[in-house]
């Protein structure tokens, strides 16, 4: 994936589920106050084509090879479902798989956090979060 010039806030505007998307872009930049805020497309490690916008730039370390610029944190529209990537770690472990467990009705896996519904999340254990992603990673920009 890369990163693009198109406008996040075009992306924003003709999402399928826009008001959601919406929703959480204000949830995600106000806990992320001056952190860059960019539309990345391309193909995702599974194979499928994505448009994500990610907030924050960093270098993250690859298991194998070099590092990578990625986002600090990411928000997919997919099919039947929303998507946030979190790539923030906190004692040797994905900051997201330790709260799990409060964010509400909502699927989890290493880095990524969906849910159908955006009743389904817990919007002050999420904003938390994003908000401590962004405390261990001081230099994201």
């Amino acid at each position: 994936m890369e990163p693009v010039t198109d406008s996040v806030e075009d992306h924003l505007r003709t999402a399928v589920r826009s008001a959601e998307m919406t929703v959480l872009d204000g949830w995600i930049t106000a806990e992320l106050p001056g952190i860059s805020r960019v539309l990345w497309r391309g193909r995702m490690w599974g194979g499928t084509e994505q448009s994500i916008i990610g907030y924050g730039r960093l270098r993250q370390p690859r298991p194998r090879g070099a590092h990578e610029d990625w986002f600090l944190i990411g928000l997919a529209e997919q099919t039947k479902h929303l998507s946030v990537y979190i790539n923030a770690v906190e004692d040797g472990a994905y900051l997201l798989k330790q709260r799990a467990d409060r964010l509400g009705r909502v699927k989890v896996g290493a880095a990524a956090l969906t849910f159908t519904k955006l009743e389904n999340l817990d919007q002050a254990e999420f904003c938390s979060l994003i908000a401590r992603a962004h405390a261990l990673t001081p230099e994201v920009v």
